[in-house]
């Protein structure tokens, strides 16, 4: 389960390109592409280390006027896709630190 804690990193396994305000990301493993909005994209242009979940949210918090519960939900959703198609691996911060 991903929660505000959990650290983010992505994937060895994947290759990415920005189109325009937009990115893809190719799952080297599957071949697979998975494509991103602009606010996709920036999330993933913010993952060039480990981030926790509550760090990227506040980020989007103070980027966009929009309800911080529902970018909260946006955000975890989007983390869960990314992390099902294998371009992210999520630790918790209790694994990270050991």
């Amino acid at each position: 389960m991903i929660d505000l804690q959990s650290i983010i990193t992505v994937s060895t396994q994947q290759i990415s390109c920005e189109l325009g305000d937009e990115a893809v990301v190719l799952n080297l493993s599957t071949g697979e592409y998975f494509g991103l909005d602009p606010v996709g994209a920036r999330i993933w242009g913010w993952l060039t280390g480990p981030q926790t979940v509550g760090g990227i949210r506040d980020r989007l918090v103070a980027a966009y006027d929009a309800d911080s519960g529902q970018i909260e939900h946006d955000l975890l959703t989007l983390l869960e896709q990314l992390r099902d198609e294998g371009l992210i691996e999520v630790t918790t911060g209790a694994e990270h630190r050991a």
